[in-house]
């Protein structure tokens, strides 16, 4: 699948792009009592509290009306549109997340880019409040920027726990797409756990990513580093990449896009905010500088070592520069694109088989995998 990150030029504002997802509000429990006059038998008190809870059941799973629903959607969009920030990094816009109330905002290395300076928009903000980079990840195309000054009224976003998004949750996206700013579309989570390479033409950092949610909602240039929200007013994940589609000569795919889930966006940026770098990435590696190798008919067959790391992983399992690897963990190995995301299902000291040939001769050995 083609995919093709949400960044805009800036002759269009960028986009923040926010889900929101609605779940229903259950009716809380009252304690239990009998009703009526005194002297009901115990049988008919039982009675009044069986048709109580029956009540309540019934009123926690009916469908919410069109006008609950809006109200619903209204509330969470106003709660979260103020953590939400266009961030303009030399001539290119994007958007951030309000991390805390120091002013750090999180958003996506590939709109950060090369740049260490930035401009930024709040919801709420007249003018442009200038920024500073943190840091940047592109391995898992993150990163972290920090105002240089907090204004008052700066609301942090709230960060959920992303192993709990559902299939079937309905989303809202809130940003910018296309210069249209503060626009605001739905859509549903589509499917998780996807694991989608990005490329580098267009500013891409070539990240392998993996768990990545699958939304419906619109990602559009400019969509970039925005928030992917439930109903409940918290993040999911950061909007990042939209497919595309060679039939429409590479143009955006419609309805399907990916978000980086939370649960890593909070575990980098907070490494990130403690530390200044990323130091425990939880991401496998096996060691090696490797390059495509294709045949005499032009197709890719493998991935060949350039350079092995002294020390790690494929150095230790005796692979050495010139093997070409061609399955890790029974996946076959064609590119060095299939290779990342071979390792992007795997854990640090996992251990794997990793087959290559050698001077024609085939050879399988097993592979301890390392941190990247």
């Amino acid at each position: 699948m083609d995919v093709t990150h949400a960044r805009t030029r800036a002759f269009r504002l960028r986009i923040a792009v926010g889900v929101l997802v609605c779940s229903l509000a259950l009716v809380s429990g009252c304690t239990s009592r009998s009703f009526g006059e005194q002297g009901k038998s115990t049988a008919q008190a039982a009675e009044a509290t069986e048709a109580a809870q029956a009540a309540r059941a019934a009123q926690a799973v009916a469908p919410m009306s069109g006008s609950d629903l809006q109200s619903a959607y209204q509330k969470v969009i106003k709660n979260v549109l103020p953590s939400v920030v266009q961030i303009q990094a030399g001539s290119d816009l994007g958007s951030g997340i309000v991390y805390d109330g120091a002013g750090r905002i999180v958003t996506n290395a590939h709109v950060v880019g090369d740049s260490k300076s930035f401009k930024v928009t709040t919801a709420n903000s007249e003018g442009v409040l200038t920024a500073g980079l943190v840091y940047s990840y592109p391995d898992q195309d993150l990163a972290v920027i920090k105002l240089d000054r907090v204004p008052s009224g700066l609301k942090a976003a709230a960060f959920a726990d992303s192993s709990k998004v559902a299939v079937g949750q309905i989303v809202l996206a809130m940003g910018s797409p296309l210069g249209l700013s503060s626009s605001v579309t739905q859509g549903i989570v589509s499917a998780t756990g996807r694991t989608v390479s990005e490329g580098r033409t267009g500013g891409g950092t070539g990240a392998t990513i993996a768990n990545m949610v699958q939304t419906s909602a619109a990602i559009n240039p400019g969509n970039s580093g925005g928030a992917l929200v439930d109903l409940d007013g918290q993040v999911i994940g950061i909007p990042t990449l939209a497919a595309t589609d060679p039939a429409l000569g590479n143009g955006a795919a419609p309805g399907i896009g990916f978000a980086i889930p939370s649960s890593m966006v909070r575990t980098i940026a907070g490494q990130i905010i403690k530390s200044g770098r990323v130091t425990d990435s939880g991401r496998a590696a096996l060691g090696i500088t490797g390059r495509t190798v294709v045949d005499d008919s032009y197709r890719a067959t493998g991935v060949a070592g350039v350079a092995v790391r002294s020390g790690g992983a494929a150095e230790k399992a005796g692979i050495r520069p010139g093997d070409v690897i061609t399955s890790l963990g029974g996946t076959a190995i064609t590119t060095i694109t299939s290779l990342s995301e071979a390792l992007a299902a795997q854990k640090p000291g996992d251990r794997t088989s990793v087959t290559f040939t050698r001077n024609g001769s085939r050879k399988k050995v097993e592979v301890t995998l390392g941190e990247q």
